[in-house]
């Protein structure tokens, strides 16, 4: 017996909650230079995509968050959106590959139910140097939310939720100042230090679309000597 192949998923753009309509737009006009100074190479790097998914728990509009594993070789105890490298099955990566690895990717380190979830925006492939990665964030609206947990400890740690307002507030806000010389947004929310990659997005996507809140751009954090050790061997 055949089993019946999943429906290749599209970005729906209607009936979304009106706070995540400026989120739409930047997501639709934000040039990729915007976003990051690492763009794709013109050759090489490993398809991936992420899934920045918005819900709304009790604690309002938020964003869903994993840790990954400590015992993983790349990235290692961050803070990130699930997501990962494209599969043959996810498809083109031109096309709707993306959007099925990021929803795939969450499904496998979550649990969530994709079936929930719309899809209502991509932002423009980013690059990820240390990791070769070449990202595609997808953006999608929990429209009806499904229990999640970490699936696999050995690859994600822990799966939370982040209220936008706790993202927003000015106190949570800092630049992350990195040994090798990186400088960044950084979070510290959930009793955590979100930085990297995913706080880029996490910064530029507010910013962008004008949740952004005036916060004290010169405060500094660096990160705790088990973070930085597994940093250094996310790099080695």
């Amino acid at each position: 017996m055949t089993s019946t192949p999943a429906p290749v998923p599209v970005i729906d753009r209607e009936g979304l909650p009106s706070w995540l309509l400026p989120v739409r737009e930047a997501a639709e006009t934000v040039r990729p230079q915007q976003l990051s100074r690492f763009l794709p190479p013109a050759e090489g790097g490993r398809p991936s995509a992420v899934l920045m998914l918005f819900g709304e728990g009790d604690g309002g509009p938020d964003l869903l968050l994993i840790e990954r594993a400590r015992s993983l070789r790349s990235h290692a105890g961050q803070s990130s959106f699930p997501g990962g490298a494209l599969d043959p099955e996810d498809g083109d990566p031109a096309g709707s590959g993306p959007l099925a690895a990021a929803l795939r990717e969450a499904e496998e380190e979550t649990g969530l139910d994709p079936s929930g979830v719309q899809l209502f925006a991509t932002l423009p492939t980013l690059f990820i140097p240390v990791s070769g990665f070449v990202v595609t964030p997808v953006l999608g609206w929990w429209r009806q939310e499904s229990p999640v947990a970490p699936v696999d400890p050995a690859e994600t740690g822990a799966v939370f939720r982040v209220p936008l307002a706790e993202l927003t507030d000015p106190a949570n806000r800092a630049r992350l100042r990195h040994p090798s010389g990186f400088t960044g947004p950084a979070f510290e929310v959930a009793g955590r230090l979100v930085w990297g990659f995913t706080a880029g997005v996490i910064d530029r996507v507010l910013h962008y679309s004008g949740l952004e809140r005036p916060w004290d751009t010169s405060r500094t954090v660096e990160l705790s000597d088990e973070a930085l050790s597994l940093s250094r061997r996310s790099r080695s």
